[in-house]
Formats: C-alpha cells, structure tokens, sequence
C-alpha cells in the first residue's frame, strides 16, 4: 500500500509541447531577417561589388546549411533545450561548455545591440527625410544611439514581465516581415524582366576580385545567425526529433531566397544616379538597402522601414530571451555565481541575469559603431557555430550507438570539416574589416576561459548526463602504482583480473575494480539499483582472484555511456593503468569498436585492452614493433606477462621492400634500462614482405600472446584509411593485449580541461 502510494505521489513535469512545425520555423526564420540584410547589403556591395554582394548571402546560406545540418543532427539526437550549451557539456565536458554558453551569451547580447541600432537608424531616418527631425548629422548619430538604448530598455522591460513573443503571434509576426521582404524580392525581379537594361548594374561583376568575399562574407555571417535557436525549443516542440531538423534546414533556405532576392532587387532598383549603381547603394553604408528601395517603389521608404521594425524589434526580443536563458542557466549550474539564476518573486524571471546581459546590450550598442557591431557579433557566432561542429563529429564517433537519430546528416564527416575550414578562414578575413572585433571577440573568450578556471570548475554542479556513483569502497589515496581494472560481465572477469594480478605483482600497485552500469535514458535513476546485481558479480569474481595479494578496492557506478564512464573514473582516481576488455560493438564509424575506440584515443593514463586472454601461461609472447611510446609500451607489458621461466619474447618487425627497418636493437638498448626490464628477454626478428598484414597474422599464429602498441593515427585517418595495428587487432584470433603509452602533455592538458 506504501508503495503504491509512493508511486502515486511522484509527479513528473515537463513543458507542454505546442510549438509545431511552422512555429519553429517561422522563428527561425525571425531570428535570421534581424538586421544583418538591412546594414548589410550597402556595405558589401561597396566593398565587393554588384556581383560579391549576390555571392555573399549565396555562399553564406550553403556555409549556414552546413552548420545548420550539424545543429539538425544533434538536435534530433538530443532533443532537449540548451543548444550549443548542451552539446558542448555531451560531447567534450564542463569547461567547452561553459564557454559554449559564455560566447553564446555574448553573442547573443551584441546581436541584440545590433538590432536596436539597426532599428534606430532606419526609423531615425526615415523620419528624417519626412522633415519630423533636423537634426545636424554628427547630433543625429548621438540621438541614434539614444532610441537604440530606448528600444533595447523597452524589449528588456518586456521580458523581465515575461512576455516572451513565441507561438503562433510571433510566427504570424515573422510571416509578415518575411511576406514584405518577398514583396520587395519579387518587384525587383519584375523590374529587371521589364527593363532587362538595368543588368547592366552587374557590370564589373566583382570589381575588387574574389578575396573581398572572404570579407564581406564574414562581415554579414552573423545574417544567417537564429537558427540556431531552433535548437532551445527541443522541450516545447512536438515531434522534435523530426520537426527540429526540418525546421533548421527549411529556415535556412527560405531566408538565401529571401536574402539573394533583395540583394538582386536592390541592384536593379537604382539607375540614372550618374555612377554604377553599387557605388551608390555603397555610398549609404547601412542605410544603402533602403535608398535603394526607395528608388525601387513610390513608398519604398515606409515599406523598408515596417520591415525593419517588424524585423529588427522581434529580433531583438529574441535575442534579449535567448541571451538571458543562456547566462540564466550557467547560474543554475553554478558556472556563474548563483545569483544570476535568481526569479524573481512576483514574475517569476531571472532578473538578475537579465540585468547583466541589459548592460551588454546597452553598453555594446552605445560603444560600438555599426561596422563593428556587426562583425564582433559574426566573429563570435563564428567561434560559436566552429565547436558546434566539432561537437557534431564528436559525439557521431564516440556515442553515435548510444543516440537514436531522427537526422543524420549526409557526407560525415566532409561536410563539418568543411564548415570549420570556412569558418576559420571567414574570421580571420574579418580582421580586414574591423580590428575591433578581433581584440572584443578573443577577450571575451580569454576572459572565460579564466573565469572558469578561477571559479567555475570549482563549484560547478554535476547533471543528470554525468557519472553517479551508486556502490564505492575505495582503497585509500597513496603515492604509489595505481591500476583500474574495468570489468563488464562474470564470465570474462577472471581473465581481466589474471592480466591485472601481473601487471600489479610487477608494479607493486593498488588495484581498483570498477563496473560501470549503464541504465537507458529512460530508466530514472531512483531505479538504477535494480540493474546493480551483474556489477556486483562480476566485482565479486575479480575480488576473489585479486585480493589476497594486493590493495583493492571497488566501485559500481551507473551511466549512459560505458566508455565515457571508464574514462571519467581514470582521470579521477588518477590512474596510472587502465586495464579493460574488448568491449563495444564493431560499426560504422569506429576502427575497433564503440568502448575500445573511446578509451583508447582519450584516456589520459596507459590503457591495457584485452582480447581473448585466457587463464593460461605465456610462454612464446609476440611483440609486433614500429617504434614510438606505444611500441615501447608494448615492450615492457610483454615483459610483465611473459613466463619468467622459458619464457621468450620475440620483438618482431616487417617493413615493405625498399624501405628502412626498424633498429630493434638499438631501441631495446635505449628504452629497456628505464623500464627495468632485462634485454636477454627480447629476441630481434625481421622479416620483408610486400603484405605486412598477412605476414603478421600468419606469425601470430605461432605465440600464446601478441602485445601491440595502438596506432598514434588521428581519428579521421583510423576510421576513413585504416591503420595495420587496428586492422591487425580486428582480425587476429589468437589472444591479445592492445596498448596505448600515454602522453605527458596531453594528459595534463586533458586531465585539467
């Protein structure tokens, strides 16, 4: 009865999912007409010309479609609010989390400021050239600046009362500028059929070459910033593993046609000004688009300035929204202090992180001329949407079986890759147009970086994604050798623990046993004991075998993901030696399988992974040699499970005709006396063969016992070319001990990142 009542009292909560496929499209689509076309369109054409200024937006909806498919994968993968935040803390841990949410704040911030200026220049001038203002031009820049703070004051006000423009008003709100600016696009087209004369403003092409792309292309990036937020609806939309990416993607397309027909529209709107037409519409900077407009239709003015305002004010109310949650949710994470996650009593929003990122907008939008305005809000998207990428490829290798995918995006890895190279080459060009944004940008990011290291990293609170631990009797902390054994099921533990009881007799070391549980998603972790049984047995199997000879202790931890758990709990008990069987499952995308592929590229300690090894002697131990800290590695594990009674180890190298041979001897001379390990163990062998792999695998078949060293071969090369020790390990059938050295560098680097 207790129970059951029990039961009864849990209430679940969860956000009512309303948004459907056109609301989040529709914001998408929002978030990207802001203002980036508007101050845009006048100044790529007077830095790239006629031509440049079609190919800028062209070129930066195919980059934008490459990230957005990035955004559309993880997105219907991890269908949960949180954005580029989220897959960051996923796919690489706490401290590129942190800055993932710490630029998108930024970001965010100064895309906001970029629209209140976008809004107070249009506005300010269209009624100027009504005759409502007479104002000189240097006072008329000043009162631009105070109806940017006015508009940005009022949206900010907005959303402390919490009224949020989502759902079916602000779609409807999006369609209407969407519908103006198509109107526009649609005209222009109409002219030019009408009087194809006017293609001659086409002519030169691209009269400063093709490198000023490069420029403006990373100056008007920040155009096709908004679908990202797409993405922090993963809560509220229905059906988003299939919406989501939809969404991305049809946003994206709408706004390159929306953005390529206003530019053409533009171009054809101006002629008989006595100069080509893109030096005109230059000659405007920002306000360029709507002088051309104006030209284009008897009250172009009025229409350019509706859209703006629709535009730029439902833009900014977004971003204010966005950029608030964002900074919201470090506080609740204790990333920032926790008073910027404090609600306010009577309206139940965070006005304290509201109130810093008010001080961004307004600051940045007061400080910042427009030029740099919008090239520090691009250069941060850059920086922004370039570990979105990385995230992308990331968590495809290394959790792509733990996920169901309602998206997978096509030619993975080449088209992130792509985006990434783009993206670094796009901000560094943008220094040629504002040497602000390169100083702003990279401060803030240095500025978070230390923030996180200074206070972050100490305090931050651990999620429901992380490891929990349910059952630990640890050995105490000492000084000396230490060695996880990561065990996975009864039947194989006995094997694992027999390796382990020699490399510790050799070491004189402690030995940890940990199991680590996975329990599925949606299994809550109230109910995580149920599945502890088989973690305890296999624990138990290990313990009888191990613990009358060495210090042990043991753990039982629960988590999603196997590979990530092995490595968490290494670089927390400071391992030295990690020991683990030949887990996973062989797929697409892994050389050697979804667990041992993890382990073996970002464990920070050496690792030991096992295959086949039966309790039984090894008398004739195999050393396939190529040299390297791996190889050398391999060399000093033969040496701990070889018999010290005849046993022999045979170091032995196979090299392609013509090529050099490896010096065996004078590398067990140079290494051995560090290791301990006496030479008289190691018998030299070589052998020239135009199948190295063949050649291997037929001696294999002579020893108890293969040790190899792992390929120090980049991911992309181990999974697309294929590396022979992989290969080799894949296809040996004899027993086997892959090794992997680690890296003094690389494990403090990871280790403190």
């Amino acid at each position: 009865m207790n129970d059951s009542r029990g039961e009864k009292s849990k209430v679940v909560t969860s956000l009512s999912r309303e948004l459907n496929l056109l609301h989040i499209t529709m914001m998408g689509v929002g978030m990207m007409i802001g203002a980036g076309v508007f101050i845009g369109i006048g100044n790529t054409a007077r830095i790239a010309g006629p031509g440049g200024m079609i190919l800028t937006f062209a070129l930066n909806g195919v980059i934008a479609l490459f990230v957005a498919m990035s955004y559309a994968e993880l997105s219907s993968a991890i269908p949960r609010a949180g954005g580029a935040y989220n897959f960051a803390r996923i796919a690489f841990g706490r401290a590129p989390s942190f800055l993932a949410g710490w630029m998108e704040w930024f970001a965010s911030s100064v895309a906001g400021s970029l629209y209140a200026v976008t809004f107070a220049i249009y506005t300010v001038h269209y009624f100027s050239q009504l005759g409502f203002i007479h104002i000189p031009g240097t006072h008329l820049s000043m009162l631009e600046k105070l109806v940017a703070v006015a508009v940005a004051s009022v949206f900010l006000y907005v959303n402390y009362r919490g009224v949020s423009q989502t759902g079916t008003t602000g779609a409807l709100l999006t369609l209407g500028q969407t519908l103006i600016l198509a109107f526009i696009a649609l005209v222009g087209i109409g002219t030019a059929l009408y009087e194809p004369e006017r293609l001659a403003n086409f002519k030169p092409f691209l009269p400063h070459g093709w490198t000023m792309l490069l420029v403006t292309m990373g100056f008007t990036y920040v155009a096709f910033e908004g679908f990202e937020v797409i993405a922090q609806t993963g809560d509220e939309a229905v059906d988003p593993r299939r919406n989501l990416p939809k969404a991305m993607l049809y946003s994206i397309l709408i706004v390159v046609l929306i953005y390529v027909g206003v530019s053409f529209a533009s171009l054809v709107a101006v002629k008989d000004v006595g100069e080509p037409a893109w030096v005109w519409i230059g000659k405007f900077g920002a306000k360029g688009f709507g002088q051309a407009v104006s030209r284009l239709l008897p009250w172009g003015g009025f229409v350019t300035t509706v859209a703006v305002i629709f535009a730029s004010t439902s833009a900014l109310n977004a971003t204010i929204y966005s950029a608030t949650r964002v900074s919201y949710a470090l506080g609740r994470d204790r990333m920032l202090p926790p008073i910027f996650s404090r609600l306010s009593k009577r309206r139940m929003t965070p006005y304290v992180a509201l109130l810093f990122t008010a001080g961004l907008v307004i600051s940045v939008a007061v400080l910042l001329p427009t030029i740099h305005l919008a090239s520090s809000a691009s250069i941060m998207f850059l920086f922004l949407f370039f570990l979105v990428n990385l995230c992308v490829i990331r968590i495809r290798h290394y959790m792509g079986d733990e996920l169901t995918y309602g998206f997978m995006m096509p030619l993975f890895p080449w088209l992130p890759i792509a985006a990434i190279f783009v993206q670094a080459l796009l901000a560094v060009w943008l220094i040629r147009m504002s040497l602000v944004a390169w100083i702003v940008g990279p401060i803030w990011v240095v500025s978070g970086i230390a923030i996180y290291y200074a206070y972050s990293r100490h305090r931050t609170s651990t999620t429901r994604e992380e490891i929990v631990t349910l059952r630990e009797e640890p050995i105490p902390r000492k000084q000396g050798y230490r060695i996880l054994l990561a065990v996975s099921n009864p039947e194989n533990a006995v094997q694992l623990a027999c390796c382990s009881y020699r490399f510790g007799q050799a070491k004189g070391a402690e030995v940890e046993v940990v199991y680590m549980m996975p329990v599925p998603p949606q299994v809550p972790l109230s109910d995580a004991s149920q599945y502890m049984l088989r973690g305890e047995e296999a624990i138990v199997e290990a313990m009888l075998y191990l613990s009358t000879d060495f210090t042990f202790g043991s753990t039982i931890r629960y988590c999603r993901s196997i590979p990530r758990g092995i490595i968490s709990t290494a670089a927390e008990q400071r391992t030295d030696l990690l020991i683990t069987g030949w887990g996973g499952h062989p797929r697409k995308g892994f050389a050697l399988g979804s667990t041992v592929d993890p382990i073996l590229k970002r464990a920070t300690c050496n690792v030991a992974v096992l295959k086949n090894c039966h309790q039984q002697k090894c008398m004739r131990v195999m050393v396939p040699f190529a040299g390297g800290p791996n190889g050398v590695f391999a060399l000093e594990v033969a040496s701990m499970l070889v018999e010290r009674e005849g046993g022999r180890m045979n170091v032995f190298h196979v090299s392609s005709p013509g090529e050099p041979r490896q010096d065996i001897e004078a590398c067990l001379e140079k290494n051995l006396p560090s290791l301990g390990v006496e030479s008289s163990l190691f018998e030299p062998k070589y052998a020239i063969s135009r199948d190295i792999l063949g050649t291997l695998l037929e001696q294999a078949q002579q020893y108890d016992l293969v040790v190899m060293g792992a390929s120090r071969e980049g991911l992309f090369r181990q999974v697309v070319m294929g590396t022979l020790p992989e290969e080799f390990a894949r296809r040996c059938g004899k027993p086997l001990v892959m090794v992997k050295a680690s890296s003094p560098v690389r494990s403090f680097v990871r280790r403190w990142m």
